[in-house]
């Protein structure tokens, strides 16, 4: 027999890859990978970032941060320039390019995610997120 968490585990992915493959289709109608649209996510909305901020926020390896950060680079994306107070540290800014990009691409995810969420009522959506927040230590 298998075990509750297990199950719980399973059904989590499940819900989880539902979402993302759904989310996947709408980044690749765009031509981005799924990386590159969750850089363009992070600096559309939370502003000009560090190139450690991003690969924080991302969870990606510095090795993957800079292929990602050069292929958006080359397709004039995203900016990046010389911190003024690190020079050893790099900023990078969402392009003009990008932010219209994003402007067509980030309502079809949130709705994508707003929809598969909505099967839950506003009470449900509270208790999963209390109960996602204690099993990752997020606070969000």
């Amino acid at each position: 027999m298998v075990k509750q968490e297990l199950k719980i585990f399973i059904a989590m992915n499940r819900a989880l890859n539902l979402i993302n493959k759904t989310n996947f289709k709408v980044i690749n109608k765009y031509k981005l990978t799924t990386p590159q649209f969750a850089v363009l996510e992070a600096l559309y909305h939370k502003g000009d970032l560090s190139v450690g901020e991003v690969q924080e926020k991302i969870l990606s390896t510095s090795g993957t941060i800079a292929v990602i950060i050069r292929n958006l680079e080359k397709d004039n994306f995203i900016t990046r320039y010389q911190d003024k107070n690190d020079k050893r540290k790099y900023i990078l800014s969402i392009s003009e390019k990008g932010q219209l990009l994003m402007d067509k691409v980030y309502p079809e995810i949130e709705k994508n995610i707003l929809s598969q969420i909505s099967v839950l009522d506003e009470s449900e959506q509270d208790i999963l997120l209390k109960y996602l927040k204690k099993l990752s230590g997020y606070k969000l």
